[in-house]
């Protein structure tokens, strides 16, 4: 239960005062939703207010302050711009320009030979100087209230920076003085305020260098102590050992040799598993690296074991394949089954009972296999694949499934920075396959204009009547499945109307799963030659026979992600081809985000690159990760600040009495502002 203490920051954002319902839906797309959300919307940027007493063309381009008085006004007709002429002491005239036929409101806002304080950007227009549409305009006498730095904040249509500075003030006095958290050498060594001081001053002050360090240290450091709280509980309870013997693992029919990084790998796992200790693992693999052999592996160790085994999928189109491929691969070895939402009724009833009943070893699925209904007679195992889409409190809520906690394998295919890694996943021991199996060529990336879409259509039919088959995948147009959605289906319907209806599929988020099942089923049967998509086959679409992938407004993604689309094709043998179609007009950003889309196609370099140049609450090119992205602390602040906020917790732990003692009171406090709490088995009994 949260503290006391914490309520008013934790109060609903209409608590502030001039907070109605107007805004609402402006402050909910800031993801504003309560007075902690406000204290925590960071300004981005600040205006100097510069005072003058006089105007000067020099200041062109600078934000002034300065009395000025009106004399005249100009106004146009229909909705032009109208504008009050007004001189400074000494007579140096200005126009105060405003534009959508607001003249009655101009005359009102500046009364004809009436002094007022005015500021904003000075400007020239062709002999005249002027400023559009005045920040601030208020009596001379109120001059005083008007500061020299501003912040500027992010900001929605409907509320403005202003407006928002209000607010965050607000918060900020109720925000209450909260005894020290940070082990006092490191404070002592940075010189940092304390975290209300802090959070004052990067308000007032955006370009404030350690009230900013600070505030970012002090979420790094919840989230490490959160990350080892969790393993050390899990490693506290007394799991079970599960000693495969190999003899069904001797079974397999494997038509080629595992790579060392696959047989390190395993060897890694079946050591944690022996012991009673539970395992907590991270399997980062890059595309095409074997992961899925990896967790068979481990799947049959468990079940070697006399236990059972379930592998946690994030897409039903991904837990099918799983379901497919290890059927084929297990039939005659093992019992598997699946267990999706869209299973129901004798279906779903049959597969809970032989669950329940240990006649299924392996369960493969969606969410749904830890529903409260579903009951394992023996978990051993659990397997998440496509870690990035599961929190730490969904890891523990599987955890929980079994009488005595089942051993956890995590895989993930979008490769993550070290740094991140110690960020997200700080509580597991990490593997890596960071060797490619043999025969796997490289795939041939090109960035191509979209001036030249008709040649890549003519080429797409080309390769399309040697035999093979496309990915087509459609822009992000906007945060928004209803805009990918109607970019794939125009897409879908121009190559229709040049290959024909029956050669393309098409598949995205809004298509409900048995139709979903269905496309997918012509495209993998190849009865469809092109699969035209939204990203929704970013992960696990696994089909040999397609070569080519072709990626619209490839500037638009994050580097993560294109190579998690890119990984969709060179699945087969021989030789396949990523096409980046780019857009006109592109940032620095996108031009180097795409020259290093061609110059590799290592995904731990990538992914490196990605977060310097995203940061890492999009590094996985969605917003879908099952971790919040850090509010307060930037990417280029991890490399620093998280290996110390890392020792910071782990000295908390280990040598100042975790929670119980005087610092660890307060440490409690921090992970309940930076809403760390959750999954903290410790934290709920406290």
């Amino acid at each position: 239960m949260r503290p006391q203490l914490l309520n008013p920051l934790f109060a609903e954002i209409t608590a502030l005062k001039g907070v109605g319902p107007a805004l609402a839906k402006p402050l909910e797309r800031l993801k504003i939703a309560r007075v902690v959300d406000m204290a925590f919307h960071l300004p981005t940027g600040y205006v100097d207010r510069v005072r003058r007493d006089r105007l000067d063309p020099a200041d062109a381009g600078l934000v002034i302050a300065i009395v000025l008085t009106a004399i005249d006004y100009r106004t146009s007709s229909g909705r032009g711009p109208t504008r009050a002429i007004a001189t400074d002491g000494a007579g140096n005239a200005v126009a105060l320009t405003y534009f959508g036929g607001h003249s009655g409101w101009v005359k009102k806002l500046f009364p004809l030979n009436e002094p007022r304080f005015v500021s904003g950007k000075l400007e020239t227009y062709g002999e005249m100087l002027q400023i559009v549409h005045p920040d601030i305009v208020v009596a001379p006498e109120e001059a005083e209230t008007v500061g020299g730095r501003e912040a500027i904040y992010p900001q929605s249509e409907g509320i403005n920076s202003k407006r928002l500075a209000g607010f965050a003030a607000q918060a900020i006095e109720r925000a209450p003085d909260l005894p020290e958290w940070i082990e006092p050498s490191v404070l002592a060594q940075r010189q940092w305020p304390g975290w209300r001081e802090a959070l004052a001053r990067i308000h007032a002050d955006p370009s404030d260098g350690p009230a900013r360090a600070r505030l970012a240290y002090d979420e790094l450091f919840a989230n490490q102590l959160a990350l080892l709280l969790v393993r050390g509980e899990a490693r506290a309870k007394r799991g079970r050992a599960l000693a495969g013997d190999g003899r069904l693992r001797a079974r397999l029919n494997l038509p080629y040799t595992p790579t060392g990084a696959q047989s390190r790998t395993v060897a890694e796992i079946e050591g944690d598993m022996a012991q009673a200790r539970p395992m907590l693992r991270l399997l980062q693999g890059d595309v095409g690296s074997g992961k899925t052999l990896v967790a068979t592996m481990a799947l049959l160790i468990a079940v070697e074991g006399g236990a059972q085994g379930a592998l946690l999928a994030p897409t039903e189109i991904l837990a099918r394949q799983h379901y497919e491929n290890l059927s084929r691969t297990l039939s005659g070895i093992a019992r598997v089954a699946i267990l999706t939402g869209r299973d129901k009724g004798r279906v779903r009833e049959a597969t809970l009972m032989g669950l329940a009943a240990g006649e299924i070893d392996i369960l493969i699925g969606t969410h749904a296999i830890f529903q409260e209904a579903v009951t394992y007679r023996d978990l051993g195992l659990v397997v998440v694949d496509e870690q990035h889409r599961f929190g730490v409190a969904q890891r523990m809520l599987l955890q929980a499934k079994a009488e005595r906690p089942p051993h956890l394998l995590v895989m993930t295919a979008t490769p993550i920075p070290r740094t991140l890694t110690l960020a997200q996943y700080g509580e597991m021991d990490v593997s890596r396959l960071d060797e490619m199996p043999p025969g796997r060529e490289p795939i041939e990336t090109r960035v191509v204009s979209e001036d030249r879409l008709a040649e890549v259509i003519e080429g797409l039919g080309r390769h399309l009547a040697g035999g093979g088959q496309a990915y087509w995948v459609c822009p992000l147009v906007e945060e928004s499945e209803k805009s990918d959605m109607a970019a794939a289906q125009m897409r879908a319907e121009v190559l229709r109307k040049r290959f024909g209806e029956d050669a393309v599929a098409l598949v995205h988020g809004r298509i409900k799963p048995p139709e979903k099942d269905a496309e997918m089923a012509r495209f993998s049967s190849a009865r469809a030659g092109v699969l035209v998509a939204t990203t929704v086959i970013e992960v696990g679409v696994d089909v040999p026979n397609a070569t080519l992938i072709v990626i619209e407004h490839a500037d638009r993604f994050g580097l993560a992600q294109l190579h998690q689309l890119r990984g969709r094709v060179g699945r087969g043998g021989g030789k396949s081809i990523c096409l980046l179609l780019r857009g006109g007009g592109l940032s620095e950003t996108s031009r180097a985000r795409l020259a290093l889309m061609r110059e590799t196609n290592d995904g731990f370099v990538i992914a490196e690159r990605d977060l310097e140049l995203r940061g890492a609450g999009e590094l996985l090119g969605t917003r879908q990760s099952g971790e919040a992205a850090f509010r307060l602390a930037a990417p280029e602040m991890l490399g620093e600040l998280l290996p110390v906020a890392n020792a910071d917790a782990r000295l908390l732990v280990d040598r100042d009495g975790g929670l119980s003692g005087p610092r660890g009171e307060a440490a409690r406090l921090a992970l309940y502002l930076f809403e760390r709490d959750a999954g903290v088995a410790l934290l709920r009994s406290g």
